[in-house]
């Protein structure tokens, strides 16, 4: 989708949209200043890709860049349960629902500074090999890279890029100690991120050198006091601190934390892991107002390109949050009122037959 009035057109469209997304529908919605065969022609283009997404956002990102910025990185699944299943849409363990599920695996790294968050680079996970998993004899699909390649392939752009941040931060499932000295060595980068209960880590130089591991649940921790830590294959020294909080439900919950730079006390490791959260709304808002899961779109690059134009769409309304003070659900309320209104208006004006005298 090289042609930038129509990538411009369709995001607005996928912004605008209250259902399914189609080329049709955009034609319809435009009186036929677009045609069908022209949006459709332009989907199925060339499969945009993270560097087509850095030239569209670099200029907002140089608007709102700072040392403070911080990297995030993190996957998420659109859900497409009833589209053909190919090389994109297919099935993908989802670690938040204890299940596999259907749809779009993707990574992303949002850049977040000055309270606006923008993503800066990509990547769809494509399992194009098969292969028959010898546990249950069925055919099944696997990518050939792993997704902590593409962690490391993004942050390692974002510091190509010349983005400027201090922290990169991810969930649990990104901590190996691989992406640890990583972002540390490679990048001279420093991270915060969490660990798992059954983790071992040493808590001296000697201890690590003579293999007395601990299990991280099993230390006698004071929450937000941080304690020197040495993890398995990780060259460095970290900081561990125990963070217990209260769930909606009432029932304690803790979390343990990790972070390459020694100089933090425990509020400020909280407070720095805590940005990580902006990929929550991310997720969902590219889902819910950049219409990420309903295109009908049937190949992998018309699938990849309305993705691409929903990332557009997201980052045009994280624009507009800040021209407006209005957060996306807000926005996209407002849009929908406004469709109501309209519709409204249009139908007093055929006159409805009254059935009430």
């Amino acid at each position: 989708m090289k042609n930038g009035k129509l990538l411009d057109l369709y995001s607005d469209y996928l912004i605008s949209a209250f259902g399914q997304t189609t080329a049709t529908g955009l034609s319809s919605l435009l009186d036929g200043e677009v045609s069908h065969d022209q949006m459709q022609r332009s989907l199925a283009g060339a499969e945009q890709t993270s560097a087509d997404l850095w030239r569209i956002a670099k200029p907002h990102v140089r608007q709102i860049e700072s040392e403070d910025g911080v990297a995030i990185v993190d996957d998420s699944i659109a859900e497409k349960p009833y589209t053909d299943e190919n090389e994109i849409i297919c099935w993908h363990y989802d670690h938040s629902k204890q299940r596999s599920i259907k749809g779009i695996n993707f990574v992303t790294c949002l850049y977040h500074s000055q309270g606006v968050s923008l993503p800066v680079g990509f990547e769809l996970v494509h399992k194009a090999e098969r292969y028959t998993d010898p546990k249950d004899g069925k055919e099944k699909r696997r990518s050939d890279k792993t997704k902590n390649e593409m962690y490391r392939e993004l942050l390692q752009q974002v510091v190509k890029n010349q983005i400027p941040f201090k922290y990169a931060l991810n969930d649990i499932w990104f901590a190996s100690a691989e992406n640890m000295n990583f972002v540390k060595l490679t990048l001279k980068k420093e991270f915060v991120m969490p660990l798992k209960g059954n983790r071992k880590v040493a808590l001296s130089v000697d201890a690590k050198q003579q293999g007395r591991y601990q299990r991280v649940d099993t230390l006698e921790l004071e929450p937000m006091k941080p304690v020197t830590v040495y993890l398995e294959g990780v060259e460095f020294a970290l900081l561990l601190v125990k963070q217990v909080f209260t769930n909606e439900d009432g029932s304690t919950g803790i979390q343990y934390l990790v972070t390459s730079d020694t100089t933090l006390d425990g509020n400020g490791i909280a407070a720095i892991y805590q940005k990580r959260w902006n990929v929550e709304p991310y997720h969902k808002s590219l889902k819910q107002n950049a219409s990420l899961e309903k295109s009908p779109t049937q190949t992998v690059a018309t699938q990849t390109n309305h993705f691409f134009a929903a990332l557009c769409g997201y980052i045009k309304l994280e624009l507009l949050k800040g021209n407006t003070k209005l957060n996306h659900f807000a926005l996209k309320s407002k849009l929908y009122l406004h469709a109501i209104h309209a519709a409204y208006d249009q139908l007093r004006k055929l006159n409805p037959p009254q059935l009430v005298a």
